[in-house]
């Protein structure tokens, strides 16, 4: 059973949203798109930045696995970017930094003109933070980022840390004056009830995201749902929605529920800016463009399906480990890179 201020918070959220949440399965974001010549890519409004990103975005994790060459790394982004990928997701410490530095070569010969560059910063302290925007931008061999994020807000603590006296926010209104990143946004698999807190005190000190990332698939809306409780607030508040974790890695898929094209295009359904996913090789490279070329916003009823298909095995977050398990969970395994 849910603590009291929690679910009193959940529900004022979710009152201010309702006109929003009734419309979330019926009035995707297919009407806002436009279809390119490359490979039929999906393009969209992130939030109210007035940028028009593709609706596919490459995840930075992948192509920094020791699995994958640095050539073939290098080659799939470039190629992914010829056929009509703008949005580049990457982190200060996927992979100890190798998905940046990867991720920076790749980006050399006129590459980082084409796309819309985001990465994420674990630090919670001014210092901390600095420093980690400071070594991403050298990594990424780039003066800016368009989009910064604060990566991982897992813990009920971290709203309040960031936006302490001499929190990370502190470093990343510096770096923005500076001239070092264009928009801001923050990061979070854990709970729903956390990115609603983070939303809160974000408000509560005059500020606006640009963007928030968050775990949006066929499981999600059964199980301490991002889609119910934080996707409507954002709609309404013209913030950047970032779908990540389609897949959960492979879990949602070992669950043999849904296929990865009907997983994509769930997604795509929302009313989203991009669906970030991973990409290490040319198979799961051209699933990304086949699901986006076939897109067609789905009816009421095939949504319902879905969701009815999936919702025994959804139940109890058995799928979603980034959710339940400290699995996914980077810095809890690395606290330092805190601050």
């Amino acid at each position: 059973m849910l603590p009291m201020d929690r679910r009193e918070f959940v529900k004022a959220a979710g009152t201010a949203a309702g006109a929003v949440a009734a419309q979330i399965w019926l009035s995707p974001m297919a009407q806002a798109e436009s279809t390119n010549e490359k490979d039929g890519m999906i393009y969209r409004s992130l939030g109210r930045t007035g940028e028009r990103v593709s609706a596919i975005g490459l995840g930075g994790f992948h192509i920094g696995k020791p699995s994958l060459s640095e050539q073939d790394a290098i080659q799939l982004m470039r190629q992914a970017i010829d056929r009509g990928i703008t949005f580049m997701d990457n982190c200060w410490d996927y992979n100890d930094g190798v998905s940046e530095v990867r991720m920076g070569k790749a980006l050399t010969g006129g590459y980082r003109n084409k796309v819309f560059l985001m990465t994420k910063i674990d630090g919670r302290t001014k210092a901390a933070a600095q420093q980690q925007i400071d070594q991403s931008l050298q990594r990424l061999q780039t003066d800016h980022v368009d989009l910064m994020q604060f990566h991982e807000v897992i813990r009920l603590e971290d709203p309040d840390r960031i936006f302490a006296e001499d929190g990370a926010m502190d470093a990343m209104l510096a770096s923005k004056k500076a001239g070092k990143l264009r928009f801001i946004g923050f990061t979070g698999h854990k709970d729903p009830y956390v990115h609603l807190r983070m939303l809160d005190e974000a408000r509560q000190h005059n500020f606006h995201f640009d963007t928030v990332q968050m775990p949006l698939n066929v499981m999600d809306a059964h199980f301490r749902s991002f889609t119910h409780e934080v996707l409507p607030v954002l709609v309404r508040e013209q913030i950047g929605p970032l779908g990540m974790k389609c897949f959960g890695d492979h879990f949602i898929l070992d669950s043999h529920t849904v296929k990865p094209i009907e997983a994509l295009h769930y997604c795509l359904n929302l009313p989203i800016a991009v669906q970030i996913t991973g990409i290490d090789n040319q198979q799961v490279l051209d699933q990304a463009f086949e699901a986006a070329r076939t897109f067609k916003p789905l009816s009421q009823a095939e949504v319902a399906q879905i969701l009815d298909r999936t919702k025994a095995a959804a139940a109890n977050g058995k799928y979603e480990l980034y959710k339940t398990t400290a699995h996914f969970d980077g810095t809890a395994h690395n606290p330092q890179d805190l601050g």
